[in-house]
């Protein structure tokens, strides 16, 4: 059973005032929906990999309360952030087992939405730093790209976060997703 945004709404609102409290009633009501992030995460993750969708959220609460209160915009932007913590947890998680075992095999695969073919896996770690790339270049398309792919959130969704229109995130989701195929394949081409 869905709970209502005003609950959510009214929670994050109390959490961007300085209420930790509200934070920690949130989550029950959120949980179903964080783990629907956590679970699209870990799915185009490598089939061996150790974490787990319950574990991933869990990190990305504990570093929701971490952080100082957030101004959570609403519900949407909300998700969107505690995916963009799931990835980051998940990049660090990719870093650490890399540096614990040269090329350690963290395999992202990209849905065919992204650009890339189906069968086609991206190493986490290069599609990361193709971001932040990204991210240097053009911040709006980073957080298009975050907000879509990451947070799962709709053209409609992220326009409304971003304050920007339909037709615009459209137009940098494409651009976006052709910068970052060409990035990936000079950094598969350059660790081959």
């Amino acid at each position: 059973m869905q709970p209502t945004p005003e609950p959510v709404s009214e929670l994050l609102a109390q959490y961007r005032n300085g209420n930790e409290e509200s934070l920690r009633r949130l989550v029950p009501l959120v949980y179903n929906e964080l783990r629907r992030v956590a679970h699209r995460h870990i799915r185009k993750e490598r089939p061996d990999h150790t974490l787990q969708t319950t574990a991933l959220v869990h990190e990305a609460y504990i570093c929701l309360m971490n952080q100082q209160p957030m101004d959570f915009e609403n519900r949407a932007h909300f998700f969107a952030v505690c995916a963009q913590l799931m990835r980051q947890i998940l990049v660090q998680y990719a870093r650490r087992r890399r540096a614990a075992k040269r090329d350690g095999g963290h395999k992202l695969a990209l849905d065919s939405e992204m650009v890339m073919p189906r069968s086609r896996s991206v190493d986490l770690i290069a599609l990361d730093d193709a971001l932040n790339g990204l991210a240097r270049l053009d911040p709006q398309q980073s957080r298009i790209v975050e907000l879509r792919f990451f947070g799962g959130l709709s053209i409609e969704e992220t326009a409304h976060v971003l304050g920007i229109s339909p037709a615009t995130v459209k137009r940098h989701w494409s651009t976006a997703r052709l910068w970052l195929r060409n990035q990936i394949n000079k950094a598969e081409r350059y660790d081959a």
